[in-house]
């Protein structure tokens, strides 16, 4: 069985039943079966166990995750504690520093705290091959996560959605923009951070959002 939070089984119980996501269960499992794959068959579906999805309030989409040895953990754009932090990462550090003065340096790059605290950290593609970026793409995960996002939309309210980059920011047609807020920005990546990441101040503007709509801050 799948290991989520008890609270998304009825919101993707009819997803898993789907021709589409049945065939790509069994190219995955084909997949881990034969050569090198991230995250651990363990943690493929970390992001919806450790953020309820009656406790969604920010979700921050991803593309791949890491292709790295013991990087990926299932939550877009973290790595597991002891790993080192990788560039994109650095560099929303970095922004967070600057958008939220007097955040201490994160001690890790391990994004379970945002986790438990509303942040859903997804990406569009939930596995990827060991040093093949884009590997998993196209084989069904998109339509599963692109449900997930209109599910988000549909079924909670006021949730701040942050796209960075291009990719993410076509997902914006999932998203119902007249209970949420959508912030856009360049993706953190060292080759597009300076095109518009920096500076956009994500993190207090979902905080002023949720506090203008009854909700606890984000500590990030």
């Amino acid at each position: 069985m799948v290991k989520i939070a008890e609270s998304w089984r009825p919101v993707l119980a009819a997803e898993f039943e789907k021709p589409y996501f049945q065939k790509l269960t069994a190219w995955v499992r084909g997949e881990y079966a034969t050569t090198t794959v991230y995250p651990l068959g363990s943690q493929i579906f970390h992001a919806f166990d450790a953020c309820p999805f009656d406790e969604v309030k920010v979700v921050i989409l991803g593309q791949d995750p890491y292709h790295g040895k013991n990087q990926a953990h299932g939550l877009a754009f973290s790595v597991n504690e002891g790993v080192r932090t990788p560039p994109s990462l650095q560099n929303i550090f970095k922004e967070l520093q600057d958008d939220i003065p007097g955040t201490p340096a994160p001690a890790n790059g391990n994004l379970d705290r945002w986790a438990q605290q509303g942040v859903l950290l997804l990406n569009a593609t939930l596995t990827v091959r060991a040093a093949t970026p884009g590997s998993h793409q196209k084989k069904g995960w998109e339509e599963f996560t692109d449900e997930v996002i209109r599910q988000v939309s549909a079924g909670r309210p006021h949730v701040v959605f942050i796209l960075w980059g291009a990719y993410a920011q076509k997902k914006d047609e999932l998203i119902d923009t007249s209970k949420h807020l959508v912030l856009k920005a360049a993706h953190p990546s060292p080759y597009s951070a300076d095109r518009g990441f920096f500076g956009s101040k994500p993190f207090s503007k979902a905080n002023a959002w949720l506090e203008q709509h009854g909700e606890q801050p984000i500590t990030w």
